[in-house]
């Protein structure tokens, strides 16, 4: 089987409305659908979602990226994930939105081929995920609002989003906690806003609040911080911009840094360089998350696959795809019932794309 064709194409989605973390504000999600088309008559989908932030891509990036690895995949194995990968990485170093769209969708064909969803390809623990619903920044009483409209929704793990202000950061967490009750599980996102001192101020005071994670406190570069934070507090500490691969994961073990791994295939480069990451966390006896960028049922699909397949990613933050406006482009994948992910019994990613 050989690749024939790669087609990709620019979406904008409105959110429904603007969301607000420490690296800025976003109104649209803007991302990247690739379609792979093999010889036989398979054919996979991809996403490839930059987050310039973090990734160092833009849409512009993705889009220039995927011209030159039309040329160098056309005529490749669809199934050799490993080459492919090589290839990609010998052509160009990072833009890993960009690759995780290709590795995306050749996991899709791989699905196709095997007759299979991609869950049960990828190790087949469960169908099922629990994602998180993040809260976005704004006062502390429309957060607390915010936070307790979701759980009327049915969702049970609450992120909510930290970094511009330590006091509103607390604030936020004091009204919410007071809002949905002791029953809801709540973790924190500071998205590298605070420095240590102010990172130990906090989780010191949220700890009354049973609040059960700090994500990313330091910026991304600060292991050293980490480690330093985590016999600091007694809230779990977890990586995630920290956290791009595997190579940067052995680094977190060695260095004491994180409690759990937050794993996002945008930052990866796909499914399958995300698969080493979780295996040098289950190796060190730390648990992973799978998180997202702004992004569609396509790449959600695919992250929500790799957490229900492995026992050691045991949560999820999937919800992104719930900010954006409702459109008839993309349709599958999984149904959703509160925070509740059941992915479909159907082969690869189960999606279909109007493109």
């Amino acid at each position: 089987m050989k690749i024939i064709d790669l087609k990709f194409e620019k979406i904008k989605i409105k959110l429904k409305k603007p969301f607000v973390v420490a690296l800025g504000t976003v109104e649209y999600c803007e991302t990247v659908i690739v379609k792979i088309i093999s010889d036989e008559g398979y054919y996979g989908f991809g996403e490839g979602a930059p987050f310039s932030p973090v990734t160092g891509e833009t849409l512009d990036t993705v889009l220039l990226t995927l011209k030159d690895f039309k040329n160098l995949l056309i005529g490749q194995d669809p199934l050799a994930i490993e080459k492919i990968h090589h290839i990609m990485d010998r052509a160009i170093i990072g833009n890993t939105a960009a690759k995780a769209a290709i590795d995306i969708a050749l996991h899709d064909i791989k699905g196709k081929v095997m007759n299979a969803p991609l869950y049960k390809i990828l190790g087949g623990f469960d169908n099922k995920v629990e994602t998180d619903m993040t809260i976005g920044i704004s006062s502390p009483k429309e957060m607390a609002e915010d936070a307790k409209e979701k759980v009327q929704l049915g969702f049970k793990i609450l992120k909510i989003k930290a970094g511009i202000s330590p006091e509103e950061d607390i604030e936020a967490i004091r009204l919410i906690r007071e809002a949905v009750g002791e029953n809801i599980r709540i973790r924190m996102d500071a998205n590298q806003g605070w420095n240590v001192n102010e990172a130990i101020r906090v989780s010191k005071a949220l700890e009354k609040y049973n609040v059960e994670a700090i994500e990313q406190a330091l910026p991304y570069w600060n292991l050293d911080g980490a480690a330093i934070l985590r016999k600091k507090t007694n809230i779990k500490v977890m990586l995630d911009e920290a956290i791009h691969n595997s190579n940067d994961a052995l680094k977190a073990v060695k260095k004491e840094a994180g409690d759990i791994l937050n794993i996002k295939l945008m930052k990866s480069g796909g499914i399958y360089p995300a698969e080493k990451i979780n295996a040098v966390g289950e190796a060190a006896g730390i648990n992973c998350m799978l998180g997202c960028m702004l992004e569609t049922r396509v790449a959600i699909t695919a992250a929500a696959s790799l957490v229900a397949a492995k026992k050691n990613i045991t949560e999820a933050d999937l919800d992104s795809f719930m900010y954006c406006q409702e459109s008839d482009l993309i349709k599958g994948g999984f149904k959703r019932e509160g925070g509740l992910i059941t992915l479909l019994d159907k082969p690869g990613l189960g999606i279909e794309v109007n493109m």
